[in-house]
């Protein structure tokens, strides 16, 4: 017996620790690393990027001229065998590096099997070539509309062919590596806020995509910025470069919203991240001042006072919401783009407590069952006798300090709100913690 419960307490640490892998980084700062030299954002060596963004996207990969799906990626101050090596660095410091499909000015379009098919030779080959851990969807413009279907049911064969496209690169990327490819979009907000004004054209585009994918999908960091206004879950009006704005656009992709092509369900918010530019000139529109930025992220993870009228759908907010995003590394670090990294800087003040504690989850000491739990938690490793339970949520928050039940080894936490917390155990002794999921 004694023999069986070590065994099953070794599979649930191995359980634990795949699980946490599986979702690294996070928090994360997501940033787009540029491809070119720009005299405001000039070029910025791969590997000399700011330690901080630990999800590197690379703009952009792009058709080949004269084809919208033969996919091409060439450094540009930098031989690619140099680029592979720099993007190896990053791996080594436990970074992701993704390639970026599309952008402003790409077309990207599968307009037959066989342009989808190479469109996934080219996309591996790139994978192949580099070395980057996933991809990143940021289509714009021509190259996803809709003209007819659901979220759940599209009818235009080029979304659709697109969805089967990074189904196929993700098989293969499994096949070939044994891992999984990282996955992210970053739609703008007409392409999926949007579709509570209308559904169609680039209205509601990306969310049948979203939806088709969204059991693969890593994160999801729509662009809050060249947006103009859009609607929040409550009815309302909100513009960007705002915090209500950050904040309304925010949880409507995670609680879901009606369209006229059906509902959205919602993600999770371990699968969201809020995009915003480093600074005024990085975007045509929607930048917000780093105080702003604060206040909204602060209040979207439970740790801060409403900033704005909107008011969030979930008392507590989203302690587990993913991170941020920004376009671009190389405008946050230029020193006339808001002063040196402030985007970084300003992710590294409101993440530092979420950060830590996640931190902590990577050496737990306690092992549950079950998990994720409903009612009651029980855990498997010994405990001292009187020992007391403290729980804390992923913002930092004690939210319960009780006894554990008559076994000493139980505690119920059914009042306990849907996220991951931390169950720090505390005797005269000896402290011990680990992490669980409440359902």
């Amino acid at each position: 017996m004694i023999l069986f419960l070590r065994s099953l307490m070794v599979l649930w640490v191995l359980l634990f620790c795949l699980a946490i892998k599986a979702q690294d980084p996070t928090p994360v700062l997501v940033g787009y690393w540029h491809n070119w030299n720009d005299a405001d954002a000039p070029y910025l060596p791969l590997d000399q990027i700011d330690p901080r963004y630990n999800v590197v996207e690379v703009a952009f990969a792009v058709p080949a001229v004269g084809t919208s799906h033969q996919m091409e990626f060439v450094p540009s101050e930098t031989t690619p065998a140099e680029f592979a090596a720099e993007v190896a660095t990053l791996q080594a410091q436990g970074r992701k590096v993704l390639i970026s499909i599309g952008g402003a000015n790409a077309v990207v379009q599968l307009d037959s099997d066989t342009e989808r098919d190479q469109f996934v030779a080219s996309m591996m080959t790139l994978l192949d070539t580099y070395g980057f851990d996933g991809i990143d969807i940021d289509l714009e413009g021509a190259s996803v509309a809709m003209t007819g279907g659901t979220i759940g049911a599209p009818t235009d064969a080029a979304v659709i062919r697109l969805i089967d496209a990074v189904d196929a690169i993700m098989a293969q990327y499994r096949q070939t590596t044994g891992q999984k490819l990282f996955l992210t979009m970053a739609p703008e907000t007409a392409y999926v806020q949007g579709g509570q004004s209308a559904f169609g054209g680039i209205w509601g585009a990306y969310l049948p995509i979203i939806h088709a994918l969204r059991d693969s999908l890593d994160i999801l960091q729509v662009q809050l910025y060249n947006s103009g206004s859009m609607y929040g879950i409550d009815g309302v009006i909100y513009e960007q470069g705002s915090a209500d704005f950050i904040v309304s656009q925010t949880e409507a992709v995670i609680q879901g919203f009606n369209t006229g092509g059906g509902f959205f369900e919602g993600l999770p918010p371990e699968k969201v991240a809020v995009g915003l530019p480093a600074c005024n000139a990085a975007a045509g529109g929607g930048y917000t001042d780093t105080a702003a930025v604060r206040a909204a992220m602060k209040y979207l993870l439970g740790t801060g006072p409403q900033p704005g009228a909107y008011t969030l759908v979930q008392p507590g907010g989203y302690p587990a919401l993913r991170g941020m995003m920004t376009w671009s590394i190389n405008w946050d670090a230029a020193s006339t783009c808001n002063g040196h990294y402030s985007y970084a800087e300003n992710f590294d003040r409101i993440f530092t407590e979420v950060s830590t504690l996640v931190e902590v989850t990577h050496r737990p000491d306690l092992v549950f069952a079950p998990d994720p739990v409903q009612d009651i938690l029980r855990i498997l490793t010994p405990i001292s006798p009187g020992a007391t339970a403290n729980i804390i949520d992923m913002a930092g928050r004690s939210v319960r300090t009780r006894g554990l039940g008559s076994d000493g080894r139980s505690i119920r936490v059914d009042d306990l709100a849907a996220g991951t917390y931390i169950l720090v155990v505390q005797d005269r002794s000896e402290r011990q913690h680990g992490v669980f999921r409440k359902e």
